[in-house]
């Protein structure tokens, strides 16, 4: 299958403001799209790529005074089937994990694993099997948390969301992150793209959305415990220890969000696929732009 996905985001600076933008699809996923898939701004500024740690792409930008439009808009190929589930998975000793996965057992800045620790072991300590222990946790949170845009708040760590019992899809991912962490399992956060393909239409306006991935079983596999079920054509941005490694925007300096519109849909029609730079801006980004102003 075929996904159309882009975003129109709008920012205004009150003088030249240096950003770092994580808006690219994530190198893994290079090989899938069918169409340019590049960064456009308005007024046109310079722009440069490089990979974080984490191998995520990362864009500089300088956004000068005044309004700055950022843009994309392309096509991707997707398998069309939901990411597979892992129930079988085995749980790895902690001396056979891959060096790679060991910072993905560690507090940080939104994971506070010291804090959680005692309940995780005494909810999911008797749980036999990798992807059975996770999937309890997400299940965990999933009844844990109530999901409510009006509920975001961009400070919020993982006890704090298990306490206040609220927050959105970033904060099932926190939670669920340091809980798989605390019981020796490593997590790490996913940002991206996530349509409502395949399942019924969310009225919620369209977003990026949080999900995490498991090392079990001898690879990395994909859990959302907001949702808490397989999805179709998910499309990940970056991958990172929590939210602080991967934020979509970083200004340093003022810059007011004043667009923001989200775009992933399936291609039903190829013949009625049009890109193009521009995005109409849907009701339902209005009263998310909205949410986020407030």
């Amino acid at each position: 299958m075929k996904i159309r996905a882009g975003y129109d985001i709008a920012f205004n600076c009150l003088q030249d403001v240096p950003m770092i933008l994580m808006l690219s699809v994530h190198p893994s996923r290079h090989g899938d799209l069918l169409s340019p898939h590049a960064i456009q701004t308005t007024p046109g500024v310079a722009t440069r790529d490089y990979l974080d740690a984490f191998g995520n792409v990362c864009t500089r930008v300088v956004a000068p005074s005044g309004l700055i439009e950022i843009r994309n808009d392309f096509v991707i190929a997707d398998s069309g089937v939901p990411e597979p589930a892992a129930p079988f998975a085995a749980q790895l000793q902690l001396q056979d994990l891959p060096d790679d996965t060991l910072v993905y057992l560690l507090g940080s800045r939104y994971c506070d694993t010291q804090k959680l620790a005692d309940l995780a072991w005494s909810t999911f300590g008797k749980i036999e099997g990798g992807g059975q222990r996770v999937q309890a946790i997400c299940d965990y949170v999933h009844d844990r948390i109530k999901f409510g845009y009006q509920f975001a708040r961009g400070d919020r760590t993982a006890s704090e969301g298990h306490a206040e019992r609220i927050g959105v899809c970033r904060d099932f991912a926190h939670l669920a992150v340091t809980l798989c962490r605390c019981m020796n399992i490593p997590a790490r956060y996913c940002t991206g793209y996530l349509g409502d393909i395949g399942v019924p239409p969310d009225p919620a306006p369209m977003d990026f959305s949080a999900w995490f991935e498991a090392y079990i079983g001898g690879r990395w596999y994909t859990f959302d415990a907001r949702h808490n079920h397989p999805r179709i054509g998910r499309i990940v941005i970056a991958r990172g220890r929590d939210a602080a490694d991967v934020a979509i925007s970083t200004a340093f300096g003022q810059a007011e969000l004043v667009r923001f519109n989200v775009v992933t849909e399936e291609v039903v029609h190829d013949s009625s696929v049009q890109l193009a730079p521009d995005i109409v801006m849907a009701p339902r980004a209005q009263s998310r732009l909205q949410r986020l102003m407030a």
